[in-house]
């Protein structure tokens, strides 16, 4: 089985009667981001695509603002521990952004938590530009984003425990997903790679993710320059206060033939 999930043994109880049988459950394991060999955070996450998680990651912490600022991503290698699977090495170009990466405290950042660690309250917030992107999307295409995003779902049907986030065109075209054990996670998985790929800002696309929309999955897809957001379930506050400042039009509860919008309505067609 793949990285993803793992096959265990469980006792069932349905209606009072007993069952033993083999299931899988998602894997969640830590994964310790370096930079240049020095020790920067550690996130707990679901192995895989973990350099474009770590590349997401740095974007979404702005100690990178672009490709060009990354060099090299790397699994570490040591012969006298053997067992460096779960440790990437980032080498920036340039030197180091001490400003940048003294806002962080090198602590644990776990599955539910994509904002942990933080020194202080400013800087939770990313220091750019609203987003004023003019694209548009029919409703009737939000409404097939979860549904396009849940077929994609391979490790949630094995376990039953995963997130997913999906990048989406006006077409419906899924161009990217990911799925993960945090929802932050999936997000990182997804922006990375099209970091990696030189494919930012994202302003033609709409992110779609399986759970509630919170502060830091907006504030990801504002460092993307994403310019709409659809969640399966409801938004905090926080999230709907970022996204009305930052251009970002919001979309809660895409279920069952319709949605809430929240902010910057006149994307939704």
């Amino acid at each position: 089985m793949t990285d993803t999930s793992r096959a265990i043994e469980v006792t069932r109880v349905r209606g009072g009667v007993r069952d033993t049988r083999r299931d899988h459950a998602a894997t969640e394991e830590p994964m310790e981001v370096r930079i240049h060999g020095k020790p920067f955070a550690v996130i707990m996450r679901t192995p895989g695509r973990d350099h474009d998680l770590a590349a997401g990651f740095l974007l979404s912490e702005q100690i990178v603002r672009g490709s060009d600022e990354i060099s090299l991503i790397r699994h570490c290698t040591d012969p006298e521990t053997p067992d460096l699977k779960n440790v990437v090495d980032v080498t920036l170009q340039g030197e180091l952004p001490a400003e940048r990466i003294r806002e962080r405290r090198q602590v644990v950042t776990s599955s539910s938590c994509g904002l942990c660690g933080r020194l202080t309250l400013d800087s939770l917030h990313a220091e750019v530009p609203p987003i004023d992107a003019a694209w548009q999307v029919a409703g009737e295409s939000i409404l097939e984003w979860p549904r396009r995003l849940r077929a994609a779902q391979a490790a949630f049907d094995r376990t039953g425990g995963m997130h997913a986030a999906g990048l989406f065109d006006a077409a419906e075209e899924l161009l990217e997903v990911a799925e993960d054990v945090g929802r932050h996670n999936a997000v990182d998985k997804v922006v990375g790679r099209m970091l990696l790929r030189e494919r930012l800002p994202l302003s033609s696309c709409g992110l779609a993710v399986s759970g509630r929309a919170s502060f830091e999955i907006v504030q990801k897809a504002l460092l993307a320059g994403i310019p709409v957001v659809a969640a399966v379930s409801a938004p905090t506050t926080l999230a709907i206060e970022l996204a009305e400042e930052s251009g970002i039009t919001l979309l809660g509860f895409v279920r069952d033939g319709g949605y809430n919008i929240y902010t910057h309505s006149q994307r939704v067609i």
